[in-house]
């Protein structure tokens, strides 16, 4: 298991461990356990972090994207103030879950918040003991 394999189940949305089970029981609840292997997932603390994320990923593709195009185009004034709140709101709505489910997926590979247990399962597995 690689850190980037943990990520790609994570943004995914599937449970870090096994990559089947869905990680989320709602739009944004990590569910308490994996439904497929059990792995326990209740202890992540992503909080606010994969919003800030969201945040700094929307804005550094969008940004660039609104000044070239009202600065070429020019578009009228209620063109722009409808186009660009709703596809800031679709980029951050289409980017938070997957977002979150890799800052679990991180947190549940680094052994950080709770994992612990979970990482010196995986070492001792790996080291056939």
């Amino acid at each position: 298991m690689s850190a980037g394999q943990a990520l790609w189940r994570g943004l995914r949305g599937r449970c870090p461990a096994c990559g089947e089970g869905r990680m989320f029981r709602a739009f944004l609840k990590v569910a308490d356990q994996c439904p497929r292997c059990g792995e326990e997932l209740h202890h992540h603390r992503a909080d606010d972090f994969p919003a800030y994320l969201v945040i700094i990923i929307t804005g550094h593709i969008l940004v660039p994207i609104v000044l070239a195009v009202e600065t070429h185009i020019a578009p009228a004034i209620w063109i722009s103030m409808t186009l660009w709140p709703a596809v800031a709101l679709a980029m951050t709505l289409g980017l938070l879950q997957p977002v979150k489910g890799a800052v679990v997926a991180i947190q549940w590979y680094g052994g950080m918040h709770g994992f612990e247990a979970a990482k010196k399962a995986r070492a001792q597995a790996a080291h056939g003991g």
